[in-house]
């Protein structure tokens, strides 16, 4: 699984990398504090490509144009059909083996996909056996070996809070998920802190997996079997492990509690 990961990169410079004009990125983007540590329910920004609502810029440009741009989302799927948001605490991440079958993330994979912009995120290996009680679990920092941002394969909803007034602001709800799949099999070490890892696309899969006229749910799938991007993992302090800890000492590399395979 996906449950903790960084972002501190600069908006604008995100947007630089994701190709995302500097007008498309929103206000709240901007504004997001960097972190070290987003858990789910956080807001967190994504990549998201939709065509635009105003149809006479549309239509000025030409049909079928389609803006990129860096939004704000709270980490943790709403789907839209759900009585309570509350069920997004559940929904952090969507298993690539199962997009297709599950009413939760069918529709989104075929129209609702979004780029996760991420510096990294963490994986805590359980102790070896034979390990003292009470061992710790190792937490690894794992990231691009260049320092370089990452892309998670999201997906996004839309849920419309109904006890709310339709001129309400608030009234919609905007979510997603990281898709998740196995371990990597051409790497051992990353293979044996955890048996699943967020599905990191790599640029030249970017266009396809956001690109709105690709509505067909197994072809955007298919994208997400892409050569994985090469990352490294580092041994942190144990500090990551509590949510609201925050702060660059985080990614900071220490010895490992326990040796690891």
């Amino acid at each position: 699984m996906c449950g903790r990961y960084a972002s501190f990169r600069d908006a604008l410079d995100l947007a630089d990398a994701f190709g995302v004009a500097p007008e498309a990125v929103a206000d709240d983007a901007r504004a997001l504090p960097p972190s070290w540590n987003l858990a789910p329910t956080d807001p967190v920004r994504v990549v998201v490509e939709r065509e635009p609502r105003a149809t006479g810029e549309a239509a000025d440009d030409g049909p079928g144009r389609a803006e990129r741009s860096l939004r704000v989302v709270r980490w943790g799927l709403v789907p839209g059909w759900a009585k309570d948001p509350g069920i997004g605490s559940r929904m952090i991440n969507a298993r690539v083996e199962s997009l297709l079958d599950k009413p939760a993330f069918r529709k989104a994979v075929a129209v609702r996909r979004c780029l996760v912009p991420a510096e990294g995120y963490y994986e805590w290996q359980a102790p070896a056996p034979g390990s003292p009680p009470r061992t710790p679990k190792q937490p690894f920092w794992i990231h691009a070996p260049d320092g370089g941002p990452l892309a998670f394969a999201g997906l996004y909803e839309f849920w419309r809070d109904r006890s709310l007034a339709d001129d309400d602001p608030n009234r919609w709800l905007v979510t997603m998920t990281v898709v998740t799949g196995g371990a990597p099999t051409d790497d051992p070490h990353l293979a044996a802190i955890h048996d699943r890892r967020p599905v990191i696309l790599p640029p030249d899969a970017w266009d396809a997996w956001l690109d709105p006229e690709q509505q067909d749910g197994a072809a955007a799938v298919e994208l997400l079997h892409a050569a994985t991007p090469r990352v490294v993992a580092t041994p942190v302090s144990t500090a990551v492990n509590k949510v609201g800890t925050d702060g660059p000492e985080l990614i900071e590399p220490v010895e490992p509690v326990e040796p690891t395979t």
